[in-house]
């Protein structure tokens, strides 16, 4: 009997609990381009298509139909071009971008085991919704997190 696990290839569907549904559709509809899929105010939840493929989806929960609610985090993939553009666009929405370490920035942060580039922010719930561009480049295993910057100071001085 094979006891090896099932291959993995992505993650399809996340699910966050929103205190305003219909505030939540129009954040991930305007200020993060989701496609709408499929709004059921029977119960009170609203899915998302993720990029053009229709491969991943988001699921938003009014804390209405859930019991608790939570504070979570989703990640969501983009260019590397795209995310160093992401600062500027979220400022331009009014939301503060974040570092790894949650304090406002205008450069990605760099997990330097993956190698990714990210910038995080916050929903209207306080989810915390991160844009992640995976580099092309070998991991580098300390430090774990640094700047942009100097993730490209250092490969520039290799």
């Amino acid at each position: 009997m094979d006891k090896a696990p099932v291959p993995i290839k992505g993650l399809f569907e996340t699910h966050l609990t929103v205190s305003d549904l219909q505030r939540s559709i129009k954040f991930y509809r305007e200020i993060i381009g989701l496609d709408l899929g499929l709004e059921n105010s029977e119960r009170q939840c609203a899915f998302f298509w993720i990029g053009r493929s229709k491969n991943s989806m988001l699921g938003l929960w009014s804390t209405q139909s859930i019991p608790i609610g939570l504070v979570l985090h989703v990640a969501f993939e983009v260019s590397l071009n795209d995310l160093l553009n992401t600062s500027r666009v979220l400022r331009s929405y009014g939301i503060t971008p974040l570092s790894f370490f949650e304090q406002e920035t205008d450069e990605p942060s760099v997990l330097c085991w993956i190698p990714a580039a990210s910038i995080y922010f916050r929903d209207p719930d306080g989810h915390l919704i991160e844009y992640l561009a995976l580099l092309n480049e070998s991991p580098k295993p300390t430090p774990g997190v640094i700047p942009y910057s100097e993730w490209v100071t250092d490969r520039k001085n290799k």
